[in-house]
């Protein structure tokens, strides 16, 4: 009776740490899943600004925007590249800046050096 009592509780102590154990994995596995998720989305809303910026850029009148290159993060936008014309930049600046969801322009827009 002594032997079956004691079999008892080391059996309840085996399963309440390995509950323990398994609880702890789970709860700790949600946050790491939590922040893959939350890049994924960030990821996705840059892409979706660059994307609704190089529309805009594209839209509009008296910009050939072929040359622009355009990077999002966080609302803050680069451009890069070249344009045939000097008006052409501050135009492109203003383009993007325009498109909702742009907190501030980086406009590093150069003249295209013409041979």
């Amino acid at each position: 009776m002594k032997t079956r009592s004691i079999a008892n509780l080391l059996a309840a102590a085996v399963l309440s740490v390995s509950f323990g154990v398994t609880h702890a994995q789970s709860s700790d596995a949600a946050p790491a899943a939590t922040e893959k998720t939350e890049k994924k989305q960030e990821r996705a809303a840059n892409h979706t600004l660059a994307k609704h910026v190089r529309s805009a850029l594209y839209k509009t009148k008296g910009l050939v925007s072929s040359g622009i290159t355009v990077l999002a993060k966080d609302g803050v936008v680069s451009l890069t590249g070249t344009v045939p014309e000097q008006g052409q930049i501050d135009l492109a600046g203003k383009a993007a800046q325009s498109v909702s969801g742009v907190t501030s322009v980086t406009n590093n827009v150069e003249l295209a050096i013409k041979n």
